[in-house]
């Protein structure tokens, strides 16, 4: 009796150890050692020949690479919990089924929002490069040097009230944030309960009156620019803005303009609309402490990579046996 071959995965970045030895155990895995991102004619040549495509966020899964792939690819199994940067329509259309790994990078994106939403009015980050850029230089503690502001008993408006905007808001309320929240639809009456959530049917509205905004919503073409020029001007100059969800959520070159105006008074982001390009005005406004800069790091723990990699593994071993994977992405959703 002849073994059954195993499919042909193709894996467009490097994943952590445990995850890609599992992978060649349990496929004809083409690893990514190096982690230098693929250029569009190798994932041409990747599409034609395997069975499976593991791409990330980096990766451009569009139309036209969708329509190179050969007969033999019907999975692409996304190491991601987005989907924005797959042609999810265009997929189906070749009859290739589309996985994502969701739920699994919900507590480690919250807790890296808390973290902004701390270190933005707080000055954290002025206050450690003091110590790192001028060693020798810090004269001791001043009655009235860096001062912030105080989050507790503010007001947190949270833009997308998932389970990444729900983790937050519990996060929050822990740190006397009062809660309020836009979304599409109103969360469950229970957990509106538990958070003493405020609801905004009207985002202008809610905007216009809380002191800290979080983007926790999906990048979609209904939320492009959804945080525009207009939006940001209806916050009160003492705001604050955190994105860790997606770049293109907030208009970059709007908010920059309103930091450099004093309109608001701070910004948090670890997502950027050309990234990996950074703005470099916002590299400025971050050396001038008006901005807090991280890169794209809100999901990055050991333990949610690991279940990302886990999750991708189901997925193909479901498929592969017949199945329909359980994180199935459908075109529309």
């Amino acid at each position: 009796m002849t073994a059954k071959k195993k499919p042909k995965v193709y894996i467009t970045r490097k994943l952590p150890d445990a995850v890609e030895t599992r992978m060649r155990e349990l496929f004809d895995a083409e690893l990514n050692i190096d982690d230098a991102p693929r250029s569009v004619p190798e994932l041409v040549a990747a599409v034609r020949t395997a069975d499976v495509l593991v791409p990330t966020v980096t990766d451009r899964i569009d139309a036209a690479l969708i329509d190179a792939a050969g007969p033999q690819m019907k999975l692409i199994a996304s190491f991601s919990n987005g989907t924005d940067h797959i042609d999810v329509e265009a997929a189906a259309r070749k009859g290739i089924t589309v996985t994502n790994t969701p739920n699994v990078l919900t507590e480690d994106t919250a807790d890296m929002t808390m973290a902004l939403i701390l270190a933005v009015p707080r000055r954290l980050g002025e206050g450690a490069r003091v110590l790192t850029d001028k060693p020798g230089e810090w004269a001791g503690w001043s009655p009235t040097w860096m001062l912030g502001r105080r989050i507790h008993g503010k007001r947190i408006g949270i833009v997308g009230m998932g389970r990444i905007g729900t983790a937050v808001a519990r996060r929050a309320k822990s740190f006397g944030l009062s809660i309020h929240y836009h979304n599409r639809k109103r969360v469950n009456p229970g957990v509106e309960d538990e958070l003493e959530a405020t609801y905004w049917e009207s985002l202008d509205q809610m905007l216009a009156r809380v002191d800290i905004v979080s983007v926790n919503c999906p990048s979609t073409p209904a939320t492009f620019h959804l945080i525009s020029a207009r939006r940001l001007a209806l916050l009160q100059p003492t705001a604050y803005l955190v994105n860790t969800a997606r770049g293109d959520v907030v208009d970059e070159s709007a908010l920059i303009k309103s930091l450099r105006e004093g309109k608001i008074a701070g910004a948090g982001l670890d997502v950027f609309e050309n990234e990996p390009a950074v703005n470099p005005k916002l590299v400025k406004l971050a050396n001038e402490g008006k901005v807090v800069l991280l890169p794209h790091m809100s999901s990055a723990t050991i333990e949610g990579r690991i279940d990302m990699g886990d999750k991708v593994i189901i997925n193909i071993r479901t498929f592969i046996d017949g199945h329909r994977p359980p994180n199935r992405v459908l075109p529309g959703r």
